[in-house]
């Protein structure tokens, strides 16, 4: 039976695979093709059919490069948010090496200046500094002590503190120390800070900060060669304070001396007594029942406190706003409120007195202290809880050499 239908369907399939029939024909790259054939011994067909190859590789190619492709695509979807990137790192790129060749540059510029300075030796720069300023120092010593002609001003130089306090600056410190001394408020009060410069006063950053040992009364005080002159709390005695060693120099009663609100100046707030200096030394400013309540001048010694010689004036203490001392004259100030001016000025060198007008602006319309510092030719005042400095105008007389002879 099997032999039977191989032979029926033996010349169909012989016409299907020698392509006799070509609408049934699978072509080379179709389907199926044999390479070699043979018969068996009962003349049954044995092909040796095998895949072609060439449609396979195809297919395959097909879909590798398919699959090639949308993983392609998936990478560059990956590497897309890179570009912004990679451009921005360009532009970078272009930025470092303008920055090397402005550092290469500026090497090079310090270099120069390096090699021009290592010319000088700095002992020797030092030295022309110092007999610069000793010039300088010549040159104002010809300037004779002067009248007061004009006040201008004020500078505000900073916001803070009470309504009432003290802040200062030292006359004879070394012209490259410009150490600031504060005191907030005007009694009960023993805590002074110290700051560096006058930029870091105005910054807030204190160097250091002092306890006195006594409490003071009034805002009156004064720095002077290192020291701290001061009134001590209810009482009528002057303290010297050294900041360098922490202790208490000397201290002094001023006999007779009013105290603790006894004679004010106009505001009040303890300011009895008044410690100040100028171009000639350190002064008290007081007064005293003996001399009906009216002003009085005392030189003191800066080391002792002994007081070198007074001056009894007639202005009543109770009716002056303020007072400094410029040259050994003292000048009062009418009023501690708006339209204040120097009143009344009297010269130690003649024991004389005149009535003056020389105005000033009071900007913050109350003026608790106000302090002459002579190598600064500055007044220091404390305006109603703001720090402000006044420029004094002197009238000189110019000293030649032919007058030393």
């Amino acid at each position: 039976m099997r032999g039977v239908l191989l032979r029926v369907l033996y010349p169909v399939l012989t016409l299907t695979v020698f392509g006799l029939y070509p609408s049934m024909t699978i072509g080379p790259k179709e389907g199926w093709q044999v390479y070699s054939s043979a018969q068996d011994a009962d003349g049954r067909c044995i092909c040796t059919v095998v895949q072609n190859m060439s449609q396979s590789i195809e297919v395959l190619n097909l879909r590798t490069q398919r699959d090639f492709q949308y993983e392609l695509k998936e990478k560059m979807a990956e590497l897309q948010p890179l570009i912004p990137v990679l451009e921005q790192y360009k532009t970078d790129a272009a930025l470092i090496s303008v920055f090397k060749e402005e550092i290469r540059n500026l090497s090079v510029a310090l270099t120069t200046i390096q090699e021009e300075l290592g010319t000088y030796d700095y002992d020797q720069l030092y030295q022309r500094v110092l007999r610069l300023d000793g010039r300088l120092r010549s040159c104002m010593g010809k300037l004779t002590c002067g009248k007061l002609m004009k006040i201008t001003g004020p500078a505000t130089v900073k916001t803070s503190g009470q309504r009432f306090g003290a802040w200062m600056t030292d006359p004879l410190a070394m012209t490259r120390s410009n150490r600031v001394w504060y005191m907030d408020s005007y009694t009960n009060s023993k805590i002074v800070r110290e700051y560096k410069t006058m930029e870091d006063f105005v910054a807030g950053a204190v160097s250091r900060t002092y306890s006195l040992p006594f409490k003071w009364e009034g805002t009156n005080h004064l720095v002077y060669n290192g020291s701290l002159y001061y009134n001590k709390y209810q009482s009528n005695i002057i303290v010297k304070y050294s900041f360098d060693s922490g202790s208490v120099l000397a201290q002094r009663a001023l006999e007779f001396a009013g105290f603790h609100n006894m004679y004010p100046y106009t505001w009040g707030g303890f300011s009895d007594i008044d410690v100040m200096a100028d171009e000639l030394g350190v002064w008290a400013v007081y007064a005293t029942n003996q001399n009906a309540g009216n002003i009085v001048v005392s030189q003191i010694d800066a080391d002792t406190l002994h007081v070198l010689r007074t001056w009894n004036t007639e202005y009543s203490k109770r009716n002056a706003g303020e007072a400094f001392m410029i040259c050994g004259t003292l000048y009062v100030t009418n009023s501690h409120l708006s339209g204040a001016k120097v009143y009344y000025a009297y010269s130690t060198k003649t024991s004389t007195y005149e009535y003056t007008d020389i105005p000033f602006h009071n900007q913050y319309f109350h003026i608790s202290m106000l302090g002459y510092n002579a190598r600064e030719r500055a007044l220091y005042a404390w305006n109603n809880g703001h720090q402000v400095i006044f420029n004094v105008t002197l009238f000189h007389v110019i000293k030649t050499d032919d007058d030393d002879s």
